[in-house]
C-alpha cells in the first residue's frame, strides 16, 4: 500500500472515531432529556423583579410586538420593566418602542458593534439605576414571549438558580423549508441537548435570548461576552467560575428563523465564527479545570466546543463514503467504519437510529406535523449538510469580527402564533 494511502486510512479511522465517540456521547446524554424534568426544592417563594432588555438594530417591523408581548406577561407588572436598546439604528425602532410601551435607550456607537458590546452598555446604566432589580432578562427584538415566561423563570429563582435558559421554539416554523429545518433541531436542541443537562446537573448552553441572569452573579463575574457569540462565551466563563446555566422547559420564548438559504447561511457561519473563537480561548481552560478539578460540568462545555471540527470531520467521511464509491477495490484509502462492523445488524441500527432520532422527538414534543412538514424532514437533512462548509468557512474566519445582521420581517403578533398553534 503507498504511504499516501496509509495516512489517509489511518487519518479516517481517527476521523470516524472521533466523530463516532462524539456522537455516541451525546446520544447517551440525551437520552436523559426524556425523562421528566428534574425537580429542584424550593428555596424561597419571593416575587423577583425583573429587567427586561431588548436588544434592537434596526428592528421597526417587529420591536412593537415583541414589546406588546412582554406588556402582556402573567407576572406582577411593577414587579419588571422593560428595555429596549436602539443599537445604532436608522430607521423608527426606537419610536416604535416607546409607543409600544418600552423604556428605550439610544446607543450610537460604530466602532463597538454588536449585541455583546450593547448589552454591556446596558448593564452598566443598570447598575447605576435607582430601582434595583434581582435579575435581568435578555431578548431579541424578532422574539415573542409567552405570557407564562417570568412565573416559569421566577420559579427557578426561587429555587436558587443565578442563571437560566428558557425554552427556545421558533414563530415561523411552517415558512419555508429553511425555518422548517431550523423548527425541527430547536425542538431537538430543547430536549436531549438543554433539559438533558439539566435532569443531569451539567451547565446548559445559554442561547442568545430568553435567559435570566441575576444580578449579583452578572456583577461578580462582569459580562465581557462581545465576540460574535455572546451567549455562547458567558456560558464558558460560568463553567469555569463554577456556575452553571439551568433550564426552564415552561418558558418558552418563541424566535423569528431565517426564511431563505441565503439568510440561513450568512447567520451560521457568524455563529461558527463566533463558536471558533470561543473554542480557540475556553477549550484547554475547560479540559484543564476539568481534569485537574474532576468537573465533568467544564469537560462536557469543552465537548460542545469542539463541535465545528466535529462537523467537519463528518463532512470529509461523507465525501470519501461517496468518492469510495467510484473505487470499489478500496485504493483510495479511505476506510469506512461500516466496512469494519461488514455492515452488520449492530451498524444497521446506528444509521437506523440517526435518521429516526429527530423525527422521534419531535414527535415526542407532540409537534403539529402536517403532510408538508414530513417532506420537509428530508430538506432538513440536506440543511444538515450544509453546515460542513458553513464549519470550513468559519473556521477560516473565526478571528474576523465583523457583525451581520439578519433582517427580520415577521411581523405576527402573539395571539395570531397561539391561533397558528392551536390550528
Amino acid at each position: 500500500m503507498p504511504d499516501s494511502n496509509l495516512f489517509l486510512t489511518i487519518f479516517s479511522i481517527i476521523l470516524q472515531i472521533f466523530s463516532l465517540s462524539i456522537g455516541i456521547y451525546y446520544l447517551i446524554v440525551g437520552f436523559f432529556g426524556f425523562l421528566p424534568a428534574k425537580k429542584y426544592k424550593q428555596v424561597s417563594d419571593k416575587i423577583h423583579k425583573f429587567a427586561l432588555i431588548v436588544s434592537a438594530h434596526n428592528e421597526e417591523s417587529v420591536i412593537a410586538n415583541m414589546v406588546t408581548s412582554l406588556k402582556s406577561l402573567d407576572y406582577p407588572k411593577d414587579a419588571y420593566d422593560i428595555f429596549v436598546i436602539a443599537d445604532n439604528c436608522d430607521d423608527s425602532t426606537a419610536d416604535k418602542a416607546r409607543a409600544a410601551g418600552a423604556i428605550v435607550y439610544e446607543r450610537f456607537n460604530q466602532k463597538l458593534r454588536g449585541k455583546g458590546f450593547a448589552l454591556e452598555w446596558m448593564f452598566e446604566k443598570l447598575y447605576n439605576m435607582e430601582k434595583k432589580y434581582d435579575y435581568i432578562s435578555v431578548f431579541d427584538a424578532d422574539n415573542l414571549i409567552d405570557a407564562n415566561f417570568l412565573k416559569a423563570m421566577n420559579k427557578k429563582a426561587n429555587q436558587g438558580f443565578k442563571v437560566v435558559q428558557g425554552f427556545l421554539d421558533s414563530k415561523n416554523p411552517y415558512d419555508s423549508w429553511i425555518t422548517a429545518a431550523y423548527s425541527y433541531s430547536f425542538w431537538s436542541i430543547n430536549r436531549i441537548f438543554q433539559l438533558a443537562r439539566h435532569n443531569l446537573g451539567l451547565c446548559c448552553q445559554l442561547s442568545g435570548t430568553g435567559f435570566i441572569i441575576s444580578l449579583e452573579t452578572l456583577q461578580k463575574l462582569g459580562w465581557g461576552a462581545t465576540c460574535l457569540t455572546e451567549d455562547m462565551e458567558f456560558t464558558m466563563k460560568l463553567s469555569l467560575n463554577d456556575e452553571k446555566a439551568a433550564f426552564a422547559y415552561d418558558a418558552v420564548v418563541y424566535d423569528e428563523k431565517p426564511l431563505t438559504l441565503k439568510q440561513s447561511w450568512n447567520q451560521r457561519v457568524r455563529w461558527m465564527q463566533g463558536h471558533c473563537d470561543v473554542a480557540s480561548r475556553y477549550f484547554f481552560r475547560l479540559i484543564k479545570k476539568g481534569i485537574k478539578e474532576k468537573k465533568l460540568n467544564c469537560i462536557d462545555c469543552a465537548v460542545y466546543l469542539v463541535q465545528p471540527i466535529r462537523i467537519i470531520a463528518v463532512g470529509i467521511i461523507t465525501f470519501f463514503a461517496y468518492a469510495q464509491t467510484f473505487y470499489p477495490d478500496g485504493s483510495i484509502g479511505f476506510v469506512q467504519l461500516s466496512y469494519l462492523f461488514d455492515n452488520s445488524f449492530i451498524w444497521s441500527i446506528i444509521v437506523l437510529i440517526q435518521f429516526l432520532y429527530t423525527p422521534f422527538v419531535v414527535w415526542y414534543e407532540r409537534r403539529k406535523i402536517s403532510f408538508k412538514m414530513i417532506l420537509y424532514y428530508f430538506t432538513y437533512i440536506l440543511y444538515n449538510f450544509t453546515w460542513a462548509p458553513i464549519a470550513i468557512q468559519g473556521f477560516l474566519k473565526k478571528n474576523k469580527t465583523e457583525w451581520s445582521h439578519t433582517k427580520h420581517t415577521r411581523a405576527i403578533t402573539m395571539d395570531e402564533l397561539n391561533e397558528m398553534n392551536r390550528a
